[in-house]
């Protein structure tokens, strides 16, 4: 924890935590905005600021409150400057909630040094693919004219990440606008605009979980939801004037991040 005695019971860090932890919430609501992956850096900062003795599930739910509200104001920028295919969004989001709950609940059986590695071989080919195919993504070009074809590639796409982000979650919103791209051929722009709702709608179905048990720290999970809104919305605008390309370069450099933070957890957890 960041030095200093706690603001209050009902907000228990450092004036010094609070400033970082709102720094924190902006950039990554800025980052989930253009490409997903936010996540990297939110919930890392409230590890480090809360105190020791405050549960974990009190700082998952209290991130998931932030990620929620930033991802649902980045998601109202580009609806309102992008067109979706409901054929495409709706197998999308039913396939993203079912995935999301059946990874939740299967969390507890799997054990996260078992995943790690995995995933991080996962990260490692997908942004590989991605510098080796320099134009991917680049223009929006549909594969799938019919309907069916496109529906069940989405649904999926959406029950295969929403899996993920149930059992494990670090670069939900990433994998989301990879597959979009390389299995549906989307522009990543458009790829990202479907995979903010998809990964608001995992959000949503986890928030709801922590929400029940009252696992939230609500006025720093509000504080920090106001500053990843603002995040959020400042990258939501700045994707759609700068297109595909700017995207794409984001993307690639929060892949950098998800890469390194994964290969730290695997060499701790083989070292521990």
């Amino acid at each position: 924890m960041l030095d200093g005695p706690v603001i209050a019971e009902w907000l228990p860090v450092s004036v010094a935590a609070l400033v970082v932890l709102l720094i924190a919430a902006g950039v990554a609501g800025w980052v989930d905005a253009v490409v997903g992956g936010g996540g990297l850096i939110q919930l890392p900062a409230l590890v480090i600021a809360v105190p020791k003795d405050v549960a974990t599930p009190f700082i998952l739910g209290t991130n998931k409150l932030s990620s929620f509200f930033g991802t649902l104001s980045a998601s109202w920028v580009y609806l309102r400057k992008i067109r979706v295919q409901l054929v495409l969004l709706i197998p999308l989001v039913v396939g993203a909630y079912a995935g999301s709950t059946l990874g939740a609940a299967l969390s507890r059986y799997v054990p996260r040094e078992v995943l790690t590695p995995i995933v991080l071989v996962a990260v490692i080919a997908v942004a590989l693919y991605t510098l080796l195919k320099p134009r991917m993504g680049l223009e929006h070009e549909p594969r799938h004219d019919r309907a069916a074809a496109v529906a069940w590639r989405a649904g999926a796409i959406g029950l295969l990440v929403g899996f993920y982000d149930g059992i494990l979650g670090p670069g939900t919103g990433s994998f989301f606008v990879i597959l979009i791209v390389g299995v549906l051929g989307y522009g990543f722009l458009q790829a990202s605009v479907n995979a903010k709702i998809a990964n608001l709608t995992t959000n949503l179905a986890a928030l709801a979980v922590y929400g029940v048990h009252g696992e939230i720290l609500l006025v720093l999970g509000l504080a920090m939801a106001a500053m990843n809104v603002t995040g959020g919305f400042i990258g939501a605008h700045m994707a759609t004037r700068r297109g595909s390309g700017f995207v794409r370069i984001v993307f690639l450099v929060t892949l950098s991040i998800l890469i390194v933070k994964l290969a730290w957890d695997t060499v701790v957890q083989f070292t521990s």
